[in-house]
């Protein structure tokens, strides 16, 4: 509203300078114009206040522009039939009918402005000077016409910048919740591989412990430990998942590759031995691939947990020139996971599928050759040509 005040504001100092700068020129010119045309009216008092009044009505010609046109056309088609020389004046009705072009659609502009040029045709055939006949309505028509035409293509163009930006907000709009809505899932498969994979531990480990309580407390007692330091962990990793979605958070360091050794070190405490292979130099990824390569595993091996019941699986990381391939192995039944329950569907296997997906690569799961379950997941580390 501020902003608007002050360009309202600005539009008025604008008419004001233009309306002193037309009543000076007007005046003075008008005495030029006279000089050349011996057969019109001298000029007078009723002269110089004509002219004042139709350059001083052009200060409401925005917030009034029909009605400073008629009092612009009144005042010049008077001036005219009164035989007063063609001078400065007829700038004012040119003016004023530009404005009621631009600021008005163009059915009620023609309307205003076909009435302006009726009071203009007067003095064509009734002044108290020369009168021109048939041969004045062309110049009169141009003084119209010229003006109605600038105003038209002005006005046109300005709506159809008004719709360009309007449809550049919108699209910015459209893209800014696009953004927000992908920002949304992403955080929220990052909160259940999380949270999955911490609660799948926990679970595990707490059965071991009350398994082991009434016989053998002190090893319960390592359980309930490992149930500790799991959830610990998980709601550091958890907190900074979320942390990314404040405003002015820290950013920390996201998962990847290089805490594979501490998801193995997890899942031993819930009873699932881990072997993890580096096949190639390790090397820095992209932080998007390298968290995706994670997530890969921790839910595949959080699958392992909950379907398979065997307590080996092995994760093999091969870092290849272009690409780097996560390999998941187990023993198990293998046919668990492939047809999860209706509530997991999307989030586990198909969200694993799509995290790879969306970075150019591909994943395959399903029984393995030589038994058991296998997840390959292959990761390009270059942007397909």
């Amino acid at each position: 509203m501020r902003r608007g005040g002050q360009w309202a504001r600005r539009g008025e100092v604008a008419d004001a300078a233009l309306a002193l700068a037309l009543l000076g020129f007007g005046q003075l010119a008008t005495d030029l114009a006279a000089d050349n045309q011996p057969g019109s009216r001298p000029l007078d008092a009723v002269c110089r206040v004509l002219i004042a009044v139709a350059a001083l009505a052009l200060l409401a010609r925005r917030r009034a522009p029909v009605a400073t046109l008629a009092l612009v056309s009144a005042a010049t088609a008077t001036y005219l039939v009164l035989g007063y020389p063609y001078g400065p004046i007829l700038l004012m009705f040119l003016v004023a009918v530009y404005t009621v072009t631009v600021r008005l659609p163009v059915r009620p502009a023609a309307i205003a402005t076909g009435g302006a040029f009726v009071a203009l045709l007067a003095h064509v055939f009734f002044t108290r000077g020369p009168a021109p006949g048939w041969t004045g309505v062309l110049p009169a028509s141009a003084w119209v016409a010229v003006p109605f035409a600038v105003g038209v293509v002005v006005r046109v163009n300005r709506e159809v910048a008004a719709r360009s930006r309007a449809e550049e907000a919108r699209g910015r709009a459209e893209e800014a919740r696009r953004r927000a809505d992908e920002e949304r899932l992403r955080i929220a498969q990052e909160v259940h591989d999380v949270v999955g994979h911490g609660l799948a531990a926990i679970s595990m480990q707490a059965e071991i412990a009350l398994h082991l309580l009434p016989k053998r407390p002190e090893q319960a007692e390592t359980a309930l430990t490992a149930i500790s330091r799991t959830s610990r962990e998980a709601l550091d990793e958890l907190r900074v998942t979320l942390g990314a979605v404040r405003q002015g958070a820290e950013r920390e360091p996201i998962p990847g590759l290089a805490r594979l050794p501490a998801l193995r070190d997890r899942l031993a405490g819930a009873g699932l031995t881990v072997d993890v292979r580096v096949v190639g130099a390790p090397r820095e990824l992209p932080a998007a691939l390298d968290l995706a390569a994670y997530r890969v595993a921790q839910e595949a091996l959080t699958n392992v947990l909950r379907h398979a019941g065997v307590a080996n699986a092995r994760v093999t990381v091969d870092y290849r020139a272009d690409e780097v391939t996560v390999e998941v192995t187990d023993r198990g039944a293998g046919a668990a996971e492939p047809d999860p329950p209706d509530e997991e569907r999307g989030h586990g296997l198909a969200g694993m599928r799509e995290r790879v997906a969306a970075l150019g690569g591909w994943l395959s799961a399903g029984p393995h050759a030589g038994g058991g379950f296998r997840v390959y997941a292959r990761l390009p580390t270059e942007p397909a040509p």
